[in-house]
């Protein structure tokens, strides 16, 4: 049985495609995914059979051997510098949160400084599995 690594996969045209250990594109429909998967992550490495399509190669009966390593999941920060983080961030919205019970908003700076710093921690708690 033949394999290689998901190039891409896109759930919503319904196909995608693998490259062989040979470096060849193969044409992976969603219709070849095993019972209950809709999708596929770049990377993915996968055994399958191959039949001969009207454009070329196609896979059919695929089997997920390993899931490709989420690259955001292995960059995250420790889980203790993670609530270091988040302290000093409770701390900057407890001083935007006593500006605004003044009547002002913080300046254009520190609200720059604030969103930026939100957005980062969202994207380190946002991880997709």
């Amino acid at each position: 049985m033949p394999s290689g690594r998901v190039r891409w996969f896109d759930a919503k045209k319904g196909y995608g495609f693998i490259m062989t250990e040979e470096g060849h594109d193969v044409f992976l429909p969603a219709s070849a995914l095993p019972a209950g998967m809709t999708t596929l992550r770049k990377g993915a490495k996968v055994e399958y059979s191959v039949v001969d399509g009207r454009r070329g190669p196609q896979a059919m009966g695929v089997q997920l051997v390993a899931s490709a390593p989420s690259l955001v999941k292995a960059t995250r920060p420790k889980p203790d510098d993670m609530a270091a983080i988040v302290e000093d961030l409770i701390k900057l919205l407890d001083g935007a949160g006593n500006d605004l019970r003044r009547h002002r908003y913080p300046s254009s700076a520190e609200s720059k400084k604030l969103a930026t710093l939100l957005r980062a921690v969202a994207d380190n708690f946002d991880v997709q599995d």
